[in-house]
């Protein structure tokens, strides 16, 4: 009982091992049936007795192409496919002319040509699998060079018929290829350049999702806590992507055009593009190891750098969202720009609070994390600005749609973070106590800032060399807003 009840649970881990295996990706069980299907049509090589007849035992050839040549993508099947086919027709070609050379070389001389021959050329095409960009395309196609010239030049030193024998083999393998390609293509097939195009915008995303974690999860704002937790680890997947988007950059150069994607679009720029994600991701690294509550950081730092590090986040997080999404939909990313403005200008702000630490009365142990947070977010905020220029150049080599805003400059909001001019009035607050000592009790004083929130019809070339107005000047035309703040003693 004991053994049949441990019998039954192993095959019921098997079921669901099964069935999660199909549920997270269905076209894994598409691509099985794909399998099945050009194996069963080359076998017909042995079922149907005219094919038989005319191919004999070669036939198997067929079969054992489709085993080996089948991919899970197209870029994948066609690699293998005429990496096979071309290098069977070359070997056997070298191979049989090899043969007849050797034979003039009389029946003791034959065997040592052979070997001779045999020697400098697989000597030579193993060389070459050392060469990055070979390895990378070819090296499929290297290793059946080899096997195929060794198969027919050293077969055809028993067999007479060396010229029947590889014709055979070549026309088996190229039937098989040839099924793999048409079933992969024309079947619900799997495109290396779309896989590649989908994995660079969510690796994007996924580091998006961290930067809006990471503010809520370190200043405490009131978002969803679980939700903000979970985004923080989606950005390890990113750091591992380099092999993957590699291989499928590789495979994606051999597919013809489909849906958005041109016979010669980009692909190497999407290699740029992940490395600059990944760059961006060992950043992030970096910054999530002090998220740990138990180090001890400085408050009143904390709060200083409060504002800008939380505009830095957000609009870094905002800047890789609409990337993100216009490699989704295959549009240019002009929507990330005023992001990737407002986080530099946000990084001006922190080089001015910066200059205002004082380090007189603070532990410096308190005040590192808090700086260094600063710092990294500032680097982030330099990559993300490279991950826009990367995506804007794969944008325009791949002739993305330009999409217009739609909202007018006379109806944009005022920003008072782009567009403002602050101008502080410096008031001598000693002197003031001084004079006003004998008819206030309790001193009150007064600083005037004037902020100017330049919104015209003018270019921003001319408002920015236009000397500043006052608030009565710019009453028509621009708005004015006084902020007084109230110091008291």
């Amino acid at each position: 009982m004991e053994s049949g009840g441990f019998f039954k649970s192993n095959v019921m881990n098997v079921a669901k091992s099964i069935k999660k295996t199909g549920k997270d990706d269905p076209r894994r069980v598409i691509h099985s049936l794909k399998v099945g299907l050009a194996l069963t049509l080359v076998s017909l090589f042995y079922y149907s007795r005219p094919l038989y007849d005319g191919f004999g035992v070669a036939g198997m050839w067929a079969v054992l192409t489709v085993v080996v040549v089948f991919e899970f993508t197209v870029g994948g099947t066609l690699s293998k496919g005429l990496n096979r086919g071309c290098a069977t027709l070359l070997a056997g070609a070298l191979g049989v002319g090899a043969q007849h050379l050797a034979t003039a070389f009389g029946k003791k001389g034959e065997p040592i040509a052979l070997g001779a021959l045999l020697f400098i050329l697989v000597d030579d095409r193993t060389f070459l699998r050392f060469f990055p960009r070979i390895k990378a395309r070819y090296d499929y196609g290297v290793v059946i060079f080899i096997l195929t010239f060794s198969l027919v030049t050293v077969s055809g030193f028993r067999v007479n018929e060396i010229l029947e024998l590889a014709e055979q083999r070549l026309l088996t393998i190229l039937i098989g290829g040839a099924t793999c390609m048409v079933v992969s293509i024309l079947v619900c097939p799997v495109w290396a350049g779309q896989e590649l195009h989908n994995l660079v915008a969510s690796n994007i995303q996924k580091l998006a999702n961290y930067l809006e974690g990471f503010q809520a999860e370190y200043f405490h704002c009131i978002q969803d806590k679980q939700k903000s937790k979970s985004s923080l680890q989606g950005y390890k997947s990113v750091l591992g992507s380099k092999a993957s988007e590699e291989s499928l950059g590789n495979l994606a150069r051999w597919e013809p055009g489909h849906g958005g994607f041109r016979l010669r679009h980009p692909w190497k720029q999407y290699l740029k593009l992940g490395a600059l994600a990944r760059e961006c991701a060992y950043k992030i690294e970096t910054l999530n190891t002090y998220l740990n509550p138990e180090i001890q950081e400085c408050m009143e730092l904390k709060c200083k750098f409060e504002e800008p590090c939380k505009i830095m986040s957000s609009e870094s997080s905002k800047a890789l969202k609409a990337i993100s999404s216009s490699m989704k939909t295959m549009t240019a990313p002009s929507a990330a720009k005023c992001h990737i403005e407002n986080s530099k200008t946000a990084t001006k702000l922190l080089k001015v609070a910066l200059e205002t630490i004082s380090l007189e009365d603070a532990q410096l142990r308190a005040i590192i994390p808090v700086a260094t947070i600063a710092s990294i977010l500032e680097e982030i905020t330099k990559t993300v600005e490279k991950v826009y220029d990367s995506a804007s150049e794969l944008s325009n080599l791949a002739h993305f749609k330009n999409v217009e805003s739609n909202v007018s400059p006379e109806k944009q909001p005022p920003h008072l973070l782009h567009r403002g001019m602050v101008n502080p009035l410096v008031v001598d607050i000693a002197n003031n106590n001084n004079n006003n000592n004998n008819n206030n009790k309790n001193n009150i004083d007064q600083i005037e800032i004037n902020i100017h929130d330049i919104i015209s019809s003018e270019s921003p070339e001319k408002v920015e060399n236009a000397p500043p107005k006052s608030c009565a000047e710019n009453a028509q035309s621009n708005s004015c807003a006084v902020v007084n703040i109230i110091v008291c003693h």
